[in-house]
């Protein structure tokens, strides 16, 4: 008969694997409501504390998340949001209602700034960054002049894992960016985008995106 766990490790345990898959949030048992929601709440008002960080209801944060907000670069995160481990955040950012940001995305807002629509999936190791800076020969690149256009993604879109997007893009309501593509120039409104620049593959309206193949 094997041993019982400790419920300390059982518990650190647990909060690593909610941390790294957030998605686990929304299948707590009622066992680990008790201990769970009062941890999330006592951590996101400690963020809120140090940082220009709105909470909605519902949320879920990792620990081993980072998220800076100075003034004028605030972040707002929507109701039943689940933002995973080893997430990096810089204002201003907003993320709608449901937005789930898995392990590993980096998000820099720039100046201007990266809005998030509703029920958005951004998948592990997504990079968006709301500025660039000026590339001419005749000065080291450090040196050059820095600008931020803002970067936003509609309602529902699914971003696949390692998709890069660069400032000044929106990408459509309901969108689909395959993994690995990077994002330089807008995507339309249900689009399948993929590639090195991305482009358009397909429409996910089309029958043939209904389902995953058997």
């Amino acid at each position: 008969m094997s041993e019982p766990v400790d419920r300390g490790l059982y518990r650190r345990q647990h909060m690593s694997r909610l941390s790294w898959m957030p998605r686990l949030w929304d299948r707590l048992k009622a066992k680990d409501e008790a201990w769970a929601r009062p941890w999330q709440l006592e951590l996101q008002a400690e963020l809120s504390r140090l940082e220009r960080v709105h909470f909605g209801d519902d949320v879920f944060v990792a620990p081993e998340a980072r998220l800076f907000a100075e003034p004028k670069r605030e972040i707002h995160i929507g109701d039943g949001c689940r933002i995973a481990a080893e997430v990096f955040l810089h204002g201003p950012i907003v993320l709608g209602r449901h937005v789930s940001l898995n392990p590993r995305v980096v998000m820099e807002g720039g100046r201007k700034g990266i809005r998030v629509g509703d029920h958005t999936r951004v998948a592990t190791g997504v990079r968006i960054f709301a500025f660039d800076h000026g590339i001419a020969p005749e000065a080291p690149v450090w040196t050059q002049p820095v600008r931020s256009l803002g970067v936003e993604i509609g309602e529902d879109c699914w971003l696949g894992a390692g998709v890069g997007v660069t400032d000044g893009v929106r990408i459509g309501d309901h969108a689909v960016v395959g993994m690995g593509a990077v994002v330089t120039r807008d995507v339309p409104d249900w689009a399948v985008v993929a590639g090195v620049p991305a482009r358009v593959i397909g429409d996910r309206r089309d029958p043939k995106w209904r389902g995953l193949p058997p």
